[in-house]
């Protein structure tokens, strides 16, 4: 067993941070035995190793809930647009550049790196329609000691042709993949990934669900993002009573673990059947901003009981920093607090922190606390040049989410492992 000495800050509940002056976490086999003021706590002939890392603070490490790897080199790009000419102009045109492998692993490398840079251990991430390119992601995930879920792009409808596959082609990439990576308890696995609705023909959702029914997979998709879209899925699919429906309808709404992104425009009658079926909401504030789709109620979301992640959604969002998605969301909850006539409370620190941690972790198996039972994917922070004047050490967490960045953080954990900057 190790432990692990520092200022101590998680959230067991969204309401609370549960805040350790110089406490210490124990770890065994990369989880958490318990948290306790001082090493006292426990046997000391149980503890191999004490690792005091003095006034830094030592929290859980981030999620990144939605994010499209291949669109990394897009970043801070076209943010003038709107979704659909973003994509078909844009986001569409550097994708087929995956078809390359060594083009791919350039940029992805780049990527997992920039992932690590700014503490985030665990990750949902698109790749491209492209086998070859989505295995070499997968592997320089695994290379790099980092959790993900990769999921291969599945479309074959109104999009160019070089990112159209057919539904045979989509499962037999799939079924190698999955043969290869589809292994319990492994940090990296495939999760199930129609682009969206209006991309994907009904014969490709279909086989999307079975094969997640098939392999007991996770799926991701996009959902209720934009006005335009959802009235186009309405043509598409007029069977469907809305949106999230139509997902339903194929098996890929929450028959496994689904998250879905956005859900800007999600009416009650989705937000009742997200919170029956457990889908988890990926909110990506600043895409939403970039490209105008609106201001997601996540308030709305808690309020009923749905379970909501913080997604960085490069390259519609233009920051991989789960940090600042925290700010981010205070901001866009406080918009909707005015709108409301004050009547939707915006989300305050700490929940905002739980969303980013505990509750996206849920997602990935018991990630995300300090809490017993829990794998340790932990940061420590120096915040010595930001600590200045006697602040709390939950004013000292503000401070680090809002003024600071990648330099202060200076050792990351996954599953109770050290991870080391990942190679170019």
């Amino acid at each position: 067993m190790k432990l692990y000495k520092a200022n101590i800050l998680f959230t067991r509940e969204k309401d609370r941070f549960e805040v350790i002056e110089r406490g210490c976490v124990a770890v065994e086999d990369g989880r958490v035995v318990g948290v306790a003021v001082d090493e006292s706590a426990f046997a000391a002939d149980s503890v191999e190793a004490v690792i005091d890392y003095g006034d830094k603070l030592l929290i859980p490490a981030m999620c990144d809930m939605h994010v499209h790897a291949p669109q990394y080199r897009n970043q801070g790009i076209a943010m003038d647009l709107e979704l659909i000419p973003w994509l078909n102009n844009y986001t569409f045109p550097e994708e087929a550049k995956y078809a390359e492998a060594a083009y791919a692993e350039r940029m992805y490398r780049r990527f997992v790196r920039d992932l690590w840079r700014y503490g985030t251990m665990r990750t949902v991430a698109f790749a491209t329609i492209h086998e070859r390119s989505t295995r070499l992601l997968m592997n320089i995930f695994k290379e790099a000691g980092m959790g993900a879920l990769v999921g291969k792009v599945d479309m074959d409808r109104n999009s160019s042709e070089a990112l159209q596959t057919t539904v045979h082609d989509a499962v037999a990439a799939n079924e190698a993949l999955i043969a290869e990576f589809n292994v319990p308890g492994a940090l990296v696995r495939p999760i199930i990934t129609p682009r969206f609705i209006p991309s994907c023909s009904s014969a490709m959702l279909r086989e999307c669900g079975r094969l997640a029914a098939k392999y007991s997979l996770p799926v991701q998709s996009h959902l209720s993002e934009n006005p335009s879209e959802v009235e186009w899925v309405r043509e598409l699919e007029p069977e469907s009573r809305f949106y999230g429906d139509a997902y339903d309808r194929y098996g890929l709404f929450g028959q496994t673990p689904t998250v879905m992104a956005h859900c800007v425009y999600s009416g009650d009658d989705e937000i009742e059947l997200m919170a029956k079926r457990g889908v988890l909401v990926a909110h990506c504030p600043t895409s939403n901003l970039n490209i105008s789709s609106g201001m997601s109620p996540i308030r709305k979301f808690l309020d009923h009981g749905v379970k909501v992640g913080l997604g960085s959604d490069i390259s519609g969002g233009h920051d991989l920093s789960i940090f600042r998605m925290m700010v981010y969301a205070v901001q866009v909850s406080k918009m909707h607090y005015q709108y409301s006539n004050k009547q939707s409370r915006f989300l305050s620190l700490s929940e905002v922190f739980w969303l980013a941690t505990k509750s996206a972790g849920s997602f990935f198996g018991k990630v995300g606390s300090f809490e017993p039972g829990y794998e340790f994917d932990a940061l420590v922070v120096d915040d010595s040049d930001l600590n200045f004047d006697g602040y709390t050490l939950p004013q000292r967490l503000e401070r680090f989410i809002y003024l600071g960045d990648d330099r202060q953080i200076v050792h990351r954990y996954c599953r109770g492992e050290e991870v080391a900057e990942p190679k170019l």
